[in-house]
């Protein structure tokens, strides 16, 4: 499958602006992801993202969750990678 690098952004504050290019990446490899913002966590000042992953090439699911988006993802691709999946940002 061809990647599609010409699209990514150029990243400067973090990864945010990346997240759906991400996002679609994965699918295009068979993995079911989503990214979540938890209003009632937030309130109760606990980590509000969430990140989980599965299917595809995964051997397993994973899950990261972080207080910003910027730390969720980066704790996600962290997290991918250690189970084989290197995601082209």
């Amino acid at each position: 499958m061809a990647t599609r690098r010409h699209r990514w952004p150029k990243t400067r504050d973090g990864i945010e602006d990346a997240a759906l290019l991400i996002l679609e990446w994965l699918a295009e490899q068979g993995v079911n992801a989503l990214l979540r913002v938890d209003a009632e966590r937030l309130a109760e000042g606990r980590p509000a993202w969430t990140f989980a992953a599965s299917s595809g090439p995964l051997p397993h699911g994973i899950r990261a969750d972080g207080a910003t988006a910027d730390q969720c993802l980066s704790r996600a691709l962290a997290e991918l990678r250690a189970a084989g999946i290197t995601v082209p940002i």
